[in-house]
């Protein structure tokens, strides 16, 4: 096989213009696209900067013609050769190097290659285990090298601007101990401590609160996360986040230096203006107005509590429901009212998947109200819901009643699929806003005892401290999530920093003074030292990159992703390990191995 020495590259293939006529270039890249024409054949010949043509002429004196008559798509090649301009009716505008191509002169084949299992191409048709199997072939793909890309300045632009306002990027330990709140963790057993197991990171919580201990007062990292939860699109085993703390800051200050940092992201990567500030909702007003902390505001179609105006009929669906404390909340989908029944029908199931028990309707039709419920109301009533809704003839309501919390789940998510189905989401709409004044706990009723929404380091307000161990379900959080389009991308908190509150803390979420010290008790012996108030934010950078890029799953912005069941087709991870192995860690396995 050939080599490149001689012929070392000079341009890449995507960076030629038309001012580039005339001159000789070598060029280093792979076929993506062969037409062989007789004597000419012309090549798309692409690197990581694009593509661009080059052409090879049979009459062109010193070129082996026949060694380009052999190429096939994904041969590696060099070669060398004069820019010249496109005739006229050959540009092609779609292509940024539309205006020139390459006679090539020489042409050497560095390697050679198989036919790939699918084409690498944009928009490429084929089954993603497929394209996880083959992935250093999928991240050839143009598209996917962008998102790559585009990764890479997000976290430089992230970078600069953090140094540039005092920030020191620190890294945490990757092997911690296990402190089993929240999800599970990864565990990795300890040769030189027989028994004793480390625990791969969840995020740097504890020891991003210890550097604020030790001064350094505004700490950040580009951090790889770990968590052993069941998968879906925006969840990987294996995560980054940026990972931000900072001493002496109140929460407008953090909020604000934090819109900073979005708003020169998306400017400097994407081209587009982000107004700053963002919009601030509380915790209340996102799940009473959309059912959801994490509302995509692109459009309105709000959830509307209907429930004075239907109390107190012959209707004992909803009489039940309100006996019991919950709701009777409606959205509006403006213009349908000729709703398709195998349609409402299919919004019932729907619905159910989200716990509801079911899903009723009013249809104001010019021919007059429909409703599943009709004959246990008067027509004032249908009237009164009609005017505080704000509806008119032409469109139709979706009514779900139940507790509060599944009201909000259901109809907060059948929100989101109609406003889908009615194509009233704008892709190119960024809409930000920071949620703020979380509940500090939420109470499980499976282990029958509360635990923390975010994370028990998390700061209650300095007047709900009294609350914590008499009402802990009034306790506030200073704690705010920033969410874009419906997605939550970044969340954080004001820190405990005193002993005496954290241990409370401790106390609500039902661990034991001894528990507590087990687990965290180097922490806790910290903030006896001086410990500076401090508070902080983590990004989720997979998830953050995925919205840029219009794409629906961060395993397209991940270079080596896990599939849902968290396993590597490529790499074959995880994978069984040798006797001897295990020995040496003290393990033994329940598992036969196949």
């Amino acid at each position: 096989m050939e080599t490149l020495t001689g012929m070392e590259r000079t341009a890449q293939c995507g960076e030629l213009r038309i001012t580039d006529v005339g001159k000789e270039v070598q060029l280093a890249g792979w076929v993506s696209r062969r037409r062989d024409h007789g004597g000419l054949i012309f090549v798309d010949m692409r690197d990581r900067s694009g593509i661009v043509q080059i052409v090879f002429d049979g009459s062109t004196e010193g070129l082996d013609f026949a060694k380009a008559e052999t190429l096939r798509n994904e041969f590696v090649i060099g070669v060398r050769g004069s820019v010249r301009a496109r005739s006229e009716d050959t540009i092609n505008p779609k292509m940024a190097t539309g205006e020139i191509e390459i006679l090539v002169a020489e042409l050497r084949i560095l390697n050679k290659a198989k036919t790939p299992p699918f084409y690498i191409q944009d928009g490429v048709d084929a089954d993603e285990n497929v394209r996880l199997r083959y992935r250093y072939l999928d991240l050839r793909r143009p598209e996917m090298q962008r998102n790559i890309m585009l990764r890479h300045r997000v976290t430089k632009i992230m970078r600069d601007y953090l140094d540039a306002n005092g920030f020191l990027e620190i890294e945490t330990p990757m092997l911690c101990r296990s402190t089993p709140e929240g999800a599970r963790d990864f565990l990795v057993p300890s040769r030189l401590n027989p028994g004793q197991f480390y625990a791969l990171p969840q995020s740097p919580q504890i020891f991003k609160q210890l550097l604020m201990v030790s001064g350094f007062e505004k700490y950040f990292q580009i951090v790889r996360c770990f968590r052993d939860e069941d998968l879906r699109a925006d969840r990987q085993p294996e995560f980054t986040q940026l990972d931000i703390e900072t001493s002496f800051l109140n929460q407008d200050q953090i909020l604000t230096l934090m819109e900073g940092l979005i708003k020169q992201i998306f400017e400097a990567t994407l081209d587009v203006e982000v107004k700053t500030p963002f919009e601030r909702m509380s915790w209340e007003e996102a799940m009473r107005r959309f059912g959801s902390d994490k509302p995509d505001m692109r459009f309105g179609m709000e959830l509307q509590d209907i429930s004075e105006l239907v109390k107190g009929s012959e209707f004992k669906v909803f009489n039940s429901v309100l006996e019991n404390n919950g709701q009777i909340k409606v959205i509006r989908v403006e213009g349908y009212a000729d709703i398709p029944r195998r349609e409402l029908d299919g919004l019932v199931e729907y619905v159910k998947t989200y716990g509801a028990k079911g899903l009723a309707w009013i249809q104001y039709s010019a021919e007059g109200v429909k409703s599943p419920f009709k004959k246990f109301y008067s027509e004032e009533t249908f009237e009164a819901v009609k005017k505080a809704t704000g509806c008119e003839t032409g469109d139709l309501l979706l009514v779900v009643g139940d507790k509060p919390s599944v009201v909000a789940q259901a109809l907060g998510e059948l929100r989101l699929e109609m406003a889908r189905r009615r194509g009233l989401i704008d892709p190119n709409k960024l809409c930000f806003l920071w949620v703020v004044d979380f509940p500090m706990f939420e109470y499980v009723e499976e282990d029958k005892r509360y635990k923390a929404m975010h994370h028990p380091f998390t700061s209650p307000r300095e007047e709900d401290i009294d609350l914590l161990l008499t009402a802990p379900d009034k306790v506030k959080a200073n704690a705010y999530d920033i969410v874009l389009n419906g997605v939550e991308v970044g969340g954080g908190s004001l820190r405990i920093y005193r002993r005496d509150v954290q241990e409370k803390v401790f106390e609500a979420i039902g661990l034991t003074a001894e528990e507590a010290h087990a687990k965290f008790g180097f922490l806790m012996d910290a903030f006896e030292y001086g410990t500076p108030p401090h508070g902080g934010i983590a990004f989720g950078l997979d998830r953050l990159v995925m919205l840029m890029a219009k794409r629906k799953s961060i395993r397209d912005v991940i270079a080596f992703p896990k599939t849902q069941s968290a396993i590597d087709p490529m790499s074959h991870a995880p994978g069984e390990v040798d006797e001897k192995q295990l020995r040496e860690l003290y393990i033994k396995t329940a598992v036969k191995k196949k």
